[in-house]
């Protein structure tokens, strides 16, 4: 079992940035791939970024060279970094992961607002 918590979630205007966090328990966090998935209204949920367990990293072509996903195995937390935002960035964005052989887990969301 895993737990999972985001936070950074807020409202900001185009060109900003936001750091969302999220925090993991109850298992080993180093053993699990961690992605950052979105949705937004009347939309289906999408994938943003992922990073492996040897920490390796990919994202959705809409993103690149503006969000950076890392994480801190000894903080148990997988950040995303998201530079010069933009209005489509609005989203609820979700903390994944992906443990082997107990399957998924998703946090609750965090809200990002970007508007001027």
């Amino acid at each position: 079992q895993m737990q999972l918590v985001e936070s950074g979630g807020g409202v900001v205007q185009p060109g900003g940035s936001l750091r969302l966090s999220c925090a993991a328990s109850g298992s080993i966090f180093s053993a699990a791939a961690m992605n950052w998935f979105r949705q937004a209204p009347g939309k289906q949920r999408e994938l943003v970024a992922q990073i492996t367990v040897g920490g390796s990293t990919n994202y959705r072509d809409s993103v690149k060279g503006r969000f950076t996903i890392s994480r801190d195995n000894a903080k148990n937390t997988v950040y995303l970094q998201m530079n010069s935002l933009k209005p489509e960035d609005t989203a609820v964005y979700y903390c994944h992961a992906f443990l082997i052989p107990s399957g998924n887990y998703w946090g609750q969301g965090t809200q990002v607002t970007v508007s001027s």
